[in-house]
């Protein structure tokens, strides 16, 4: 394709994602202050892929009130569970020129309890490393079945909207992790994950809080991607990490742009985007659409609970893979 052509792509692209924002999407995340119906959840929020957050949607939950660190470690202390371990917060990230996925370490909830309220946000210690209960498979069924009566199992509206029952409920806790990019001990950078999920997301503070950086899949001619090489952190008997490559596996597909300190001299189109910045509070519900990418910070000891709901793969997704290839056309040198 000649460079005229390849401009005159771009130039429409530029328009589209300009158009999206102008029409429906605006520059901010609305509340609501009570749960939609289901009819007006689905034609407001979920067929035109637009975020929202719910004030008093887990309202009547026990875990708003129960959740204290007495009651958990009574309740579910000497339970094992999957923390993932890294040296400095960052997990499923670009670090060098590796995509590095945390260690994952099976301990009793209670001493993950014990780290984080030992910790108490004063900062990050390469050598301790930094905890985190995010395994994304259903963990708060599977791993914390005795916690699932003091909230909601699934969303009733969200399952009249969508006519199916959420393919996993998973349970976060961690500490708050320093998420801009840094020099650590391997002479590297950390570049803090942006992503995207197949599902629709309605994501539940407990307690805490969560920040998120918002980028709408119409932003997504301005996003780059680069391959890397998958390996994973494991950690020494000094505490120390080395990063131990993923020999037989392919490449990984991943964003190389930090959302708090983009490089844009790298990466000039990034600066076309408009990214959405939203904090949900405790006794809050984020809707994430599917196919948004979403950057996540939080308070030290958050507590989340989030559905995952599968998305259609109806024309909507039709057209993201067409923006998804032309944004791949006009991004080659």
């Amino acid at each position: 394709m000649a460079e005229g052509e390849l401009e005159a792509v771009r130039k429409c692209l530029r328009e589209f994602s300009i158009e999206a924002r102008e029409l429906f999407l605006g520059r901010s995340v609305p509340y609501l202050e009570q749960p939609p119906s289901p009819l007006h959840f689905h034609r407001d929020w979920l067929c035109p892929n637009k975020p929202c957050i719910i004030r008093n949607a887990i309202r009547h939950w026990p875990a708003l009130s129960k959740w204290s660190p007495a009651y958990l470690r009574a309740a579910v202390g000497s339970k094992l569970v999957s923390v993932a371990v890294t040296p400095h917060g960052y997990a499923d990230a670009v670090f060098g020129d590796r995509f590095v996925m945390p260690e994952e370490r099976r301990m009793p909830f209670a001493s993950l309890l014990d780290l984080i309220e030992s910790r108490g946000g004063g900062g990050v210690d390469g050598r301790r490393g930094v905890f985190y209960m995010q395994k994304q498979c259903s963990s708060l069924t599977e791993e914390l079945p005795e916690l699932i009566g003091d909230v909601d199992t699934e969303i009733p509206w969200m399952n009249k909207a969508l006519g199916k029952h959420p393919d996993a409920v998973n349970f976060w806790l961690g500490e708050e992790a320093a998420v801009t990019s840094c020099e650590c001990s391997f002479s590297f950078f950390f570049i803090p994950s942006v992503h995207k999920d197949h599902y629709e997301n309605l994501y539940c503070v407990i307690s805490g809080e969560k920040h998120f950086i918002l980028l709408p899949p119409s932003d997504r001619p301005f996003i780059p991607y680069e391959l890397y090489q998958p390996a994973t952190f494991k950690q020494r008997e000094d505490g120390s990490f080395d990063v131990v490559d993923e020999e037989a596996a392919e490449k990984v597909p991943w964003i190389p742009v930090d959302p708090l300190n983009p490089d844009l001299e790298r990466y000039p189109d990034y600066g076309l985007a408009r990214p959405l910045h939203c904090t949900v509070r405790a006794g809050e519900m984020l809707y994430l659409p599917s196919l948004w990418f979403h950057h996540v910070r939080q308070s030290q000891g958050c507590i989340a609970v989030n559905y995952w709901y599968d998305m259609e793969f109806d024309v909507k997704y039709n057209y993201f893979q067409l923006l998804e290839s032309l944004s791949a056309v006009v991004g080659k040198k």
